[in-house]
């Protein structure tokens, strides 16, 4: 679907043509890909984009231990709600919640052995789907440039963006 005609009473008035062209591209493949691994997901594993957000965060951490606050960081989501999905995912043996051995007033989280498990057999059929529907649509020699362009809207989230930086982020 192409982006609508540029009209300059609509609210993306402050974007030129081709702003407008990418942002609503843009747009259009963030909503979609989102809802098409979450669907992947569930329909082959059982769990959601949400939980194998959270798993493979943990498994960054050489011990799968992370506080409660930076994995909210890292994944980029408030800790309200952090916190709520936790609680579904350790009714259901995925992670498991404890005080910080570091500092007794915060909390941490931790992969189980079931997460993990559920996490490696997750992940084959989700590459499948990432290389099928992102990866093989573009040709090899994009792959670097996207890549750098990404990494540099990101140090962009990061410095204007309302989450403190991550500790894995430099």
């Amino acid at each position: 679907m192409p982006a609508p005609p540029f009209d300059p009473a609509s609210p993306f008035s402050l974007l030129d043509e081709d702003e407008t062209a990418f942002w609503y591209s843009y747009m259009k493949v963030l909503l979609r890909v989102r809802h098409e691994m979450n669907r992947q997901l569930r329909t082959a594993s059982g769990i959601s984009m949400a939980d194998y957000d959270v798993l493979v965060a943990l498994t960054s951490e050489g011990d799968g231990r992370l506080r409660v606050g930076d994995l909210a960081v890292r994944i980029g989501w408030e800790r309200s709600r952090l916190s709520h999905h936790l609680a579904r995912m350790r009714a259901r043996g995925l992670v498991a919640t404890d005080r910080s051995e570091d500092d007794h007033r915060g909390s941490e989280v931790a992969l189980t052995a079931e997460g993990r498990r559920v996490l490696a057999e997750a992940t084959p059929g989700h590459v499948a789907f990432v290389r099928a529907a992102v990866l093989d649509a573009l040709p090899r020699e994009d792959l670097g440039r996207l890549h750098d362009a990404l990494d540099r809207v990101y140090d962009s989230l990061i410095e204007h963006g309302s989450l403190p930086r991550p500790s894995d982020h430099p």
